[in-house]
């Protein structure tokens, strides 16, 4: 197919400033995306879109199997409080409030 660009799982994204670390989430315009690699501000970096990923969450709230997750609106970190954030995939593990990372699959944003 003449019009076809790339599955999708990994887009090709400029590293915002500050640079991309690798395994790290990043929030580019409407984009939410785990930096397959390291790479500096203004380069090129693939950045996975989708799949599943442990990353870092916040405490305080246990999440369930099949829970929505949403972006904190400072990128830090995941929450199941969607007031400010952006909707971002769905935890696919459970985890006690008192843990500090999540194991959430990404859902491309539209």
């Amino acid at each position: 197919m003449k019009n076809f660009v790339q599955p999708g799982e990994a887009l090709d994204l400029t590293a915002p400033t500050g640079g991309v670390v690798a395994g790290m989430m990043y929030k580019i315009g409407a984009i939410i995306a785990v930096a397959a690699a390291a790479a500096a501000e203004g380069a090129a970096f693939a950045g996975y879109v989708e799949g599943v990923f442990d990353l870092p969450s916040d405490t305080g709230a246990a999440w369930a199997v099949g829970d929505t997750v949403y972006l904190l609106a400072n990128g830090a970190a995941f929450t199941k409080t969607a007031t400010s954030n952006t909707k971002a995939g769905v935890a696919v593990t459970a985890k006690a409030s008192a843990e500090t990372t999540g194991r959430i699959r990404l859902i491309p944003s539209i």
